[in-house]
């Protein structure tokens, strides 16, 4: 049947490999009345033809070759004829992505009713070698995309109107979902599963009922995080993955339930790490609008976390590289005021004094914003030096290392911003806490002890330029 090729479980075979090297016996299926005479008429004719005597043949009747595919796909289990039918299929679709019309249209040659393409498709993802199971999930995507009943069954809030969507679509696109994010879980091929299904998946997202039926698969916005995440920080990324997870991800922001849980699983730090490490402008450009759209939406309150994240200089940096691109460069224009706008709400007083009360630090930009300590230093003076107490409190009882570096900082600066800040802090004993920290074993607790300690002993004409450097 072969050529002493075989595919097996990670063996890499191509679409083009399997045309060269496989010899599928049409007449044996035929003889076993697998496939009519018709069919193996119909194949012997299109295969091992030159693409132009293809492309002739389908512009006569594509659509009763296609039906002669998925007949064979329907009918024939031996593993090498579906692989080759896939490959046919697969090279067809690749030359002309919209002759995936044709699986939807009748034959003038066939008299049977037309075979269900979605689930022939469906059950070859089951199958247990990679190239059936990718070469179907690739098929079903374009198929699925070239149904002629798409959009016009939507109603307005972008939810499929489930009266008039038939259910073999609504079937097979829900089963088709399950089984992507089932490959995001747990791949079956662990080098090509997770491409192929986000490929899939971007493609599909396009449409508006389509967002709304990955949203209510258990778990599914979730897993794009993840997935930004660790491909954005690895040695040498995969930068077409992580282009259309970006995709995957913009598109989901136009569906607010959506939004709403990307939001709270982690997504915006994903994104601003692959809006910074991104050397393809494609990959950072929807990396940078999939933000923008999140940051928009009020509801979602994600400007705070954005602004931790550092998406700040980032878009700095990226402005810098925009070239004509009006739709980025509003993107990032939009960002900028917002974000700037978000650092003056992360600067306030009212927040620096929830979070020393909260008894943890952490390196929000308040602690190292030089306006924010030129504005508010005053207002430690409130209650009797209410904060400023507490602060030393934790300096003396906390055993979080961030917090004890975190507020060693602020005591140094408090030192240099308020002008009798040595004096106030030497009174609260506040220099014998912070010259004990100087021995603690985290050497970032050392660090910013020593440089508390220098403000707290060099004289005042010396504190400006410490608290620069």
């Amino acid at each position: 049947m072969s050529r002493n090729v075989r595919y097996e479980e990670g063996t890499e075979l191509s679409t083009d490999q399997i045309l060269k090297t496989h010899e599928v016996p049409w007449e044996s299926f035929t003889s076993l009345r697998l496939i009519s005479d018709r069919d193996a008429q119909l194949i012997r004719k299109y295969d091992k033809r030159k693409r132009d005597t293809q492309a002739e043949l389908l512009e006569q009747n594509g659509p009763a070759y296609c039906q002669a595919f998925l007949n064979v796909l329907r009918n024939v289990t031996k593993e090498e004829a579906v692989q080759y039918v896939l490959a046919l299929i697969d090279d067809l679709l690749s030359v002309d992505p919209a002759r995936a019309q044709l699986f939807h249209q009748e034959s003038d040659i066939h008299l049977a009713t037309l075979p269900d393409p979605y689930s022939i498709f469906l059950r070859l993802l089951n199958k247990t070698d990679w190239f059936t199971q990718a070469k179907a999930a690739k098929a079903l995507t374009a198929i699925l995309e070239a149904r002629p009943d798409k959009e016009p069954f939507v109603l307005a809030d972008g939810a499929p109107n489930e009266a008039l969507v038939s259910q073999g679509v609504d079937h097979a696109m829900k089963t088709f979902i399950e089984w992507l994010c089932s490959q995001l879980r747990r791949p079956f091929n662990p080098t090509h599963s997770v491409p192929a299904a986000i490929h899939c998946l971007c493609r599909l997202l396009r449409e508006r009922s389509v967002r709304v039926l990955f949203q209510r698969v258990s778990g599914s916005v979730q897993l794009l995080a993840p997935l930004l995440r660790s491909n954005a920080s690895a040695t040498a990324p995969n930068q077409q993955l992580l282009y259309e997870a970006g995709m995957c991800v913009w598109q989901l922001t136009f569906y607010e339930p959506a939004a709403q849980a990307m939001g709270s699983s982690g997504v915006v730090q994903g994104l601003v790490d692959m809006a910074r490490s991104a050397t393809k402008e494609k990959v950072w450009r929807v990396a940078m609008l999939a933000l923008r759209n999140l940051l928009t939406d009020d509801k979602l309150e994600l400007g705070p976390e954005m602004v931790e994240a550092g998406l700040p200089k980032v878009v700095q940096q990226r402005k810098t590289q925009l070239k004509d691109d009006e739709e980025l460069g509003g993107a990032l224009d939009s960002l900028d005021v917002s974000l700037k706008e978000n650092i003056q709400m992360l600067s306030s007083f009212e927040k620096y004094k929830k979070e020393v009360l909260g008894d943890s630090l952490d390196w929000t930009p308040m602690h190292t914003s030089q306006q924010f300590w030129k504005e508010n230093v005053e207002k430690f003076e409130e209650k009797d030096f209410q904060i400023l107490r507490v602060l030393l409190k934790l300096l003396e009882a906390s055993r979080e290392t961030r917090t004890l570096a975190v507020g060693c900082h602020d005591l140094g600066m408090f030192i240099t911003s308020h002008p009798h800040g040595r004096s106030i802090v030497t009174e609260f004993r506040g220099k014998e806490l912070v010259m004990r920290l100087m021995m603690h074993p985290e050497p970032e607790v050392q660090k910013q002890a020593l440089l508390c300690v220098q403000k707290i002993m060099l004289a005042k004409d010396k504190l400006e330029y410490l608290n620069t450097n």
